[in-house]
């Protein structure tokens, strides 16, 4: 009997077994996806090519249009760093909840525009560059050009991360000073969103800061960077995890910058160079939401070791049904 299926691609392994091992830690609240997700080096894992053919050859536009469908397939959550550089508009979150699916869950960075002390030296900021910024810590700001547009897909969204970059002395005296601003900044923040934030300046990673990050149930992100302590460092920390809820990113090896990760690494189709400290860190984190039964979000960078959807299945693989289960396809659909 002639079957209509016969001559179509098997599923690349990879995706089926990321697939089924990151819904079933979904099903226990853990969620585990990358940071961003428009890139054509994970074509043939998470992508398919004939997907994104116009006339026999592939578009990027289309691509990169549409291609969220399709990693939704795949990955229960992502997190939106686009969001750090601009101030969505009402139609542009329109298309992108449209596009994907309601079953996957986001992460957003919130605008540099609040988070951001001092415009930094670049020709990004034109005239701006080098300033103080006025808009700094800004709740209100941020309430009615971020989080209003937000609002309709409350229900789709995580947790908001507020992304600080290494502050000099001269920006931020110090950690008391800067635990000043964000405990006046959190006191104002409208409730019913999940709030994190990531840090830089290693610091500033003191009682106090953590103190002040628990008493709103504000997560610290336990994130791999330049100047950062590793994560299992940071891991043994007292009271490091500050909330009901876990955020974690791993985003570069310390003591390498972001522009050398990207020449190292792009175009981010396969694991270049492993960081066994860090998976072990992102499972003990995943073990401890499991045990704990809280909720965990955990973000994997191309950057740390040059390809994301394998790490993330290097790290899951310790979290495998025994009895083979993970190999079956459970249908397309995340809780």
């Amino acid at each position: 009997m002639f079957s209509p299926n016969l001559f179509e691609i098997p599923e690349p392994q990879i995706r089926t077994r990321l697939r089924n091992k990151l819904r079933r830690l979904a099903e226990q609240e853990i969620f585990v996806g990358t940071s961003s997700w428009k890139y054509e080096g994970w074509m043939g894992s998470v992508y398919s090519e004939e997907r994104y053919k116009t006339r026999g050859k592939l578009s990027r536009k289309k691509f990169e249009e549409q291609c969220i469908a399709e990693f939704a397939e795949v990955f229960p959550i992502v997190c939106g760093d686009f969001a750090f550089y601009q101030f969505p508009s009402q139609a542009f979150w329109q298309k992108l909840f449209q596009t994907a699916q309601p079953r996957l869950r986001w992460a957003f960075k919130v605008p540099e525009e609040v988070t951001c002390r001092q415009w930094p030296a670049h020709a990004r900021y034109g005239a701006r560059a080098g300033y103080e910024n006025e808009n700094f810590l800004n709740a209100d700001l941020l309430q009615k050009a971020f989080l209003d547009s937000l609002e309709p897909y409350k229900d789709r969204v995580s947790v908001l991360i507020f992304e600080f970059g290494t502050m000099s002395k001269a920006v931020m005296p110090g950690v008391d000073a800067f635990i000043r601003q964000i405990n006046r900044f959190l006191s104002e923040l409208p409730e019913g969103w999940r709030y994190a934030i990531e840090i830089r300046n290693p610091e500033f990673l003191a009682p106090d800061y953590l103190a002040c990050l628990s008493s709103y149930n504000v997560a610290h992100v336990l994130n791999a960077w330049t100047r950062m302590p590793e994560i299992q460092q940071q891991l043994k920390v007292e009271d490091v995890f500050t909330a009901d809820f876990s955020v974690v990113r791993a985003l570069l090896r310390p003591g390498r910058t972001f522009e050398q990760a990207v020449k190292k690494f792009e175009p981010y189709r396969e694991v270049q160079e492993e960081f066994p400290s860090v998976r072990n860190s992102l499972q003990e984190i995943i073990a401890r939401a499991q045990r704990l039964k809280q909720p965990a979000y955990v973000f994997v960078n191309n950057r740390l070791e040059g390809n994301a959807p394998q790490t993330i299945d290097a790290v899951t693989e310790a979290f495998s049904v025994a009895d083979g289960s993970e190999d079956r396809d459970r249908g397309d659909e995340f809780p």
